[in-house]
Parts: structure tokens; C-alpha cells; sequence
């Protein structure tokens, strides 16, 4: 007897730009041929937002997962390296500190790194004991080592690229696996009249397109989740009430560092995103406190390069749908729910949908218990996000503008607060089994901003403050030692993944 195979699943994607293209990338790049169909889209009508152009180093697990070869993407993209994201003026005027994408140190004695750092009365600052700030600071990068027993194996890495290449690029990628591509705009999105489910959409072509199962990647339009469906939006504004933003590329300076800046302002902060043949800027801002003109004159003033365009106004509210999955229909990205890119998150969210979509696909019929499953998932990852980003603008003692006045005393979540009073009493981080950011994160934002514990771990007691003392000396000559002898950051990108575009550059330079 032959055993019937399923119709595939016919999946629509709604929308083009990275979240569209990660979309029909990963479905086709994860998932056997025959399982689903994938078609997406899009109208070259409708401008997408791109303003993402730094990754986390989870983007590398994806890439790597759909098989893609990383020196080709960099080389398509613009891409370079990133070790971390420097904050500047955050805690206090004059503050600096790197978030790393890594650990500091190893345990010592049983105990956490940072605890017997806290117990030998903080020599130095915990950044000289992170590879990977290290390495930021002096313009440098290797690849880690695949060996966990040394200390170069302790860091990780991410890209600075452009978002709007890479969405390009992954559409090469989907249509070479099968995904296919519509061109047109949708007039209208019709509903199964009993089950209230999405049937079809309507191109202004006259064309109706059906499917099982829709991905909305409209974004903050929402044509499908939010327009049509009307699932509801939590606004997190109270707590992160930057609603705006001026995006600008200015030629590349001379100052080709291995990881992002953010530079807190009077109403927001700025970005510095250097790529290969240029340099992104931007001014996220909150339109309560500052209007668009004071915003671009503050962006235009504090470019490292020419400006090569005029600032791209943005316009955005915190927050996220409270289902991310409703009937037959999935939001991914933008549509989904939004959280400033202060730490980079915005593709990493579009990567979790995906990869929580691929894991809980559906056959043709929907379960509702998949659906309640992501939006769980979904769920806890935008709240951790949130309390993470939320942290940075509560963790200050700025009383120079409105801004930081508000932030500084607003009522935080209480699942911030708790994490807080764990980390004043004895130095306890966050640590989850699911969801982004790890202690060595948490730990570079409380330290970075201001907040010392009142005491360290009675663990770290175990060991001998001399022999403590003696090890900590050792690792910090060891990694600055080992740092100095990395091949720049501009050389890694040279001899790896040369651009054209930067090519050119150094052409005109020479």
C-alpha cells in the first residue's frame, strides 16, 4: 500500500524587504522541498524601512543554518565585523563602556568571574578582562577559537551590513530554492466567511492570491494582522518613549571600528554604523522632547564624514501585538511589534519568528495549540528585549535634559525591578534557558551605567584573595597580549571579504 503524501502547505508571504526575504529564505533554505510552497508580495511601489544595519552574532546561526557562505554575503553587503555595541554618555556625561558579545573572564575558584572581581575590589574595569572589548578598543579582529579551553574561544562576533543588500540578497537565495516572487499592490484581503480565517489577497492586478497559512511582513502598516484581523497592539511607550528617528550615510572616517556606538543625546541617542565603503548614522528621538529640525541640526553636527544624502525621517511606537500568530495568519518584524535598534534587535526578531514558524509549521490544518505555543515564545522574547533596552534608560544619573529626567524616575516593569534589587544585593544576573541576552550582557549594562552590588557572592570567599588577585593580574596581561597580536579590523575585511564598493574607494583614495 502507498502511503499518501500531504499537499504541501501553500504559504504567502506579505511584504518584501529583510523580513519578507528572511522569511522566504528560511522557509525554503530549512525546510525539505515539498513541504510548503513559498510566495511573496511585494510592490516596488511601497519603500521599505531598512534603517537595520547591525546584527547580533545569532544572524550567523541562521545564515549558516539556510547555508549560505559568509565572506560572499559580506562581500554582496558591505558587511564588517562587529565584537559589541559602545555606549557613550549613557550612565553619566562622560561615561563609556562596550557591551560585548562575550564573557569576561572564567569562573575563578567556583565562583562567577565578575563576583571575585567584585571581591578583589574591581581592579581595573571589568572591560579589561572581555576579549572582545579588548580587541574593539584597539580596531582589531580574528575569528574565535573552536577550542573552549582557550581564552581566544571566549568571544563571539556579528556584522554591521546593508539591510537593504542583504534583503536583495536573500532573494536570490529563496528564488534559487523554489520560493517565487509576485509583483503587485494588494487592494484588499479577503476572509473566509465562516471561520473568519484569511482566504485570499487581491492585487490591484485583478489577480486573487489564496494560501493556507500568511506571513505578514507589511510592516507598520500591518495589512493583514492589523488592518484586517485588528489584533490588538500593547504600546510600551511609557517605558521607551523615543517615537522618531533621522537615518543618514556619511562617507567612511578613518576610524573603521569593529563595533557600533551609541552616543546618548539631549531627546534620544545616536548611531554609528561603520560599513565597508561607508559609515550609517541616525537620531532616535522622542518627539515630546525635541522636534525634527533641532533633531537633524543635532544628527548633522556629530558626522565623522560627509554627509552622502539627506537625513531619511522615521516615524515608530514601542511596543508589540499581543498575538503575533491570530487564525491562519503570522506576523513577522515590523508588523509584529517594534523595539528601537538601541541593542540591535530588530533582525534577531525577525530571525526568532522564523525559526519558531519552521519549528511549529503547521499542516493544512492549523492547530490553534502551535499558535499559542509562538506567541509564547514570541512573547517572552519582546519582554526580555524590552526590559534589557528599558534598563539602559532607567540605569542613569543624567538630570541634564527631560529626557533623562523621565527615564530616570519612571516605574519600571516589575519583572525589571526584580532584576535589579537581585543585582544591587550580590551582583545576581538574569540568566534564561530560552530568549536572548545572557549574563556576560546583563552584566556590561548594570556595571556600564552605575549599578554596583552592595556585596559580592560568599562563594567567591572559597579562594585566597592573594591567589584571586594573581589570576586576574595574569588574564588581563594575557588577553592584552594576545590582542596586540590580531590583524587589524581593516585588514581582516581586506584579505576575507573586500567589497567592490570599499575596493573602489581605496582606488580613489590611492
Amino acid at each position: 500500500m502507498t502511503e499518501s503524501v500531504p499537499k504541501p502547505l501553500n504559504i504567502v508571504v506579505v511584504g518584501g524587504g529583510t523580513a519578507g526575504w528572511m522569511t522566504a529564505a528560511g522557509l525554503a533554505g530549512m525546510l525539505k522541498p515539498g513541504i510548503c510552497t513559498v510566495r511573496l508580495i511585494e510592490s516596488d511601489a511601497i519603500g521599505i524601512v531598512g534603517v537595520g544595519e547591525a546584527t547580533l552574532p545569532q544572524m550567523r546561526d541562521f545564515n549558516t543554518a539556510i547555508g549560505i557562505i559568509e565572506s560572499d554575503l559580506m562581500r554582496r553587503t558591505n558587511a564588517s565585523f562587529k565584537l559589541g555595541i559602545e555606549f557613550v554618555d549613557w550612565g553619566f556625561r562622560g561615561s563609556r563602556y562596550i557591551h560585548p558579545f562575550g564573557e569576561h573572564g572564567r569562573p575563578i575558584g567556583g565562583a562567577s568571574f565578575h563576583q571575585q572581581w567584585l571581591r578583589a575590589c574591581r581592579p581595573g574595569t571589568l572591560d579589561d578582562y572581555s576579549y572582545a572589548v579588548v580587541a574593539a578598543r584597539e580596531n582589531r579582529f580574528d575569528w574565535p577559537s573552536a577550542d573552549r579551553g582557550t581564552i581566544e574561544s571566549t568571544y563571539d562576533y556579528a556584522y554591521h551590513l546593508d539591510a537593504s543588500l542583504y534583503a536583495a540578497y536573500l532573494r536570490g537565495f529563496a528564488e534559487r530554492r523554489r520560493a517565487t516572487r509576485t509583483e503587485g499592490r494588494i487592494i484588499a484581503v479577503e476572509r473566509h466567511g465562516s471561520s473568519g480565517d484569511i482566504a485570499a489577497l487581491l492585487l490591484e492586478s485583478g489577480e486573487r492570491v489564496s494560501g493556507d497559512l500568511f506571513v505578514d511582513c507589511s510592516g507598520f502598516r500591518a495589512l493583514v494582522i492589523g488592518e484586517t484581523l485588528d489584533e490588538a497592539w500593547e504600546d510600551w511607550s511609557k517605558w521607551l518613549p523615543c517615537d522618531r528617528a533621522l537615518a543618514v550615510p556619511c562617507a567612511r572616517s578613518d576610524a573603521f571600528t569593529p563595533y557600533t556606538r551609541s552616543t546618548a543625546r539631549e531627546a534620544g541617542w545616536q548611531w554609528r554604523i561603520p560599513l565597508q565603503h561607508r559609515t550609517g548614522n541616525g537620531y532616535v528621538y522622542a518627539s515630546a522632547f525635541t522636534d525634527e529640525t533641532q533633531a537633524a541640526d543635532l544628527l548633522m553636527a556629530n558626522l565623522d564624514g560627509a554627509a552622502l544624502a539627506d537625513p531619511r525621517p522615521l516615524r515608530f511606537r514601542a511596543g508589540r501585538r499581543r498575538h503575533g500568530w491570530s487564525r491562519n495568519c503570522i506576523a513577522v518584524g515590523l508588523s509584529s511589534g517594534f523595539l528601537e535598534p538601541l541593542e540591535s534587535t530588530s533582525i534577531y526578531l525577525i530571525q526568532a519568528a522564523i525559526q519558531n514558524l519552521v519549528g511549529l509549521l503547521p499542516r493544512r490544518q492549523i492547530d490553534p495549540a502551535l499558535a499559542d505555543e509562538f506567541n509564547r515564545r514570541m512573547d517572552l522574547e519582546y519582554e526580555r528585549i524590552r526590559d534589557f533596552l528599558i534598563l539602559h534608560y532607567a540605569a542613569t544619573s543624567r538630570d541634564d535634559a527631560e529626557l533623562w529626567r523621565y527615564t530616570a524616575n519612571m516605574a519600571v516593569p516589575d519583572s525589571l525591578s526584580e532584576k535589579i534589587s537581585l543585582f544591587r544585593h550580590r551582583g545576581q544576573v538574569p540568566q534564561y534557558r530560552d530568549g536572548l541576552f545572557s549574563p556576560p550582557s546583563w552584566l556590561s549594562v548594570f556595571l556600564g551605567q552605575g549599578i554596583v552590588p552592595a556585596t559580592h557572592d560568599r562563594l567567591a570567599d572559597l579562594m585566597p584573595l592573594d591567589r584571586v588577585a594573581a589570576e586576574l593580574a595574569a588574564l588581563r596581561s594575557d588577553i592584552a597580549r594576545r590582542v596586540a597580536a590580531m590583524p587589524t579590523h581593516a585588514l581582516s575585511i581586506e584579505d576575507y571579504c573586500e567589497s567592490d564598493a570599499a575596493a573602489a574607494l581605496h582606488e580613489a583614495v590611492a
